[in-house]
């Protein structure tokens, strides 16, 4: 049994079951995405608010800022890792002759996204130097 899926772009296409399984993990993904991302920089706010004030509470949403920091991006870069290195090799095993021109922008990628997780690492550590 086959389901045709639009993504409003390119109309129908069968995607299958697989496929199916996949559309929905990303509708899902999306979702949380939506979610935690302005909690996420709602609590960056809250820490940078009150570090004006540098009493024993503010010191702690710092604390929890940097944490929630450096969790959430690694969190953020392991997902993209993860769904990058999956495309490509789907890709690859689809396509075996196309594995030298998958391969260099997937690693360029990959720099990419670990270049962002070594930015919020450095905000992190920035933060801990307000404590």
């Amino acid at each position: 049994m086959s389901i045709k899926i639009s993504d409003g772009l390119s109309g129908g296409e069968d995607r299958g079951a697989v496929g199916l399984d996949i559309a929905r993990k990303e509708e899902r993904m999306k979702k949380l995405l939506i979610i935690l991302g302005p909690v996420a920089l709602g609590l960056l706010n809250v820490s940078s608010v009150l570090a004006a004030e540098m009493d024993s509470t503010s010191k702690a949403g710092i604390a929890l800022g940097a944490g929630l920091a450096i969790g959430i991006a690694a969190f953020g870069a392991a997902m993209g890792q993860g769904r990058m290195a999956a495309a490509a090799m789907e890709s690859i095993g689809r396509n075996p002759n196309s594995a030298d021109r998958i391969q260099v922008p997937m690693i360029l990628g990959l720099a990419f996204i670990e270049a962002l997780a070594i930015y919020a690492l450095l905000i992190a550590f920035f933060l801990q130097g307000k404590i």
